[in-house]
C-alpha cells in the first residue's frame, strides 16, 4: 500500500515541480505492476497449497501404516497372553470369545476389498491414500 501511495503522490505532485509525471492517471504502469504482483502471489499460494496437500497425504499414509502396525502388534500380544494363560497350571482354562476375536489381526487384503466395494466412483484423496498403504502392506 505504501508503494502505491508513493507512486500516486509522485505522479500527482510531479507537475507542481515542473516535472512530467512518469505514469500519469490512469496509472498504466502501476496497474501492470499490481497485476504482476497478484499473479506472483497467486502462483506462490497455489504452489504452497499443493505442497501442503502432498505433505498431508503423506502424513495420513504414515499414520495409517503406524495404526495398522500397532493393531497387528496388539493382536499378537493378546494371542501371546492367551497362550500364556492356557499354559499356566494355576489359571483356570476358560474360553474368552472376545480375546479370541481380538487375536485376529486385520487382513489388509480384506480391508482393501471392502473399501473398493463400498467406494463410490469418485475417489477422495484419503481413499486413494488408504488404498496405496494397504496395497503396500499386502
Amino acid at each position: 500500500m505504501l508503494f502505491v501511495t508513493v507512486w500516486v503522490l509522485l505522479n500527482v505532485f510531479a507537475p507542481l515541480c515542473a516535472v512530467a509525471p512518469f505514469d500519469p492517471a490512469p496509472y498504466f504502469w502501476l496497474q501492470g505492476l499490481v497485476g504482476l504482483g497478484a499473479l506472483l502471489t497467486t502462483t506462490i499460494v497455489l504452489i504452497t497449497q499443493t505442497r501442503q496437500g502432498k505433505l498431508a497425504e503423506q502424513r495420513a499414509q504414515l499414520d495409517l501404516q503406524v495404526s495398522l502396525l500397532a493393531e497387528q502388534k496388539t493382536a499378537k500380544l493378546i494371542a501371546l497372553l492367551e497362550e500364556l494363560r492356557r499354559d499356566l497350571p494355576e489359571v483356570t482354562n476358560r474360553h474368552d470369545a472376545e480375546a479370541a476375536a481380538m487375536e485376529q489381526s486385520t487382513d489388509p487384503h480384506a480391508l482393501l476389498d471392502a473399501i473398493k466395494t463400498l467406494q463410490e466412483p469418485v475417489q477422495t484423496e484419503a481413499a486413494r491414500a488408504l488404498q496405496n498403504v494397504l496395497t503396500d502392506l499386502a
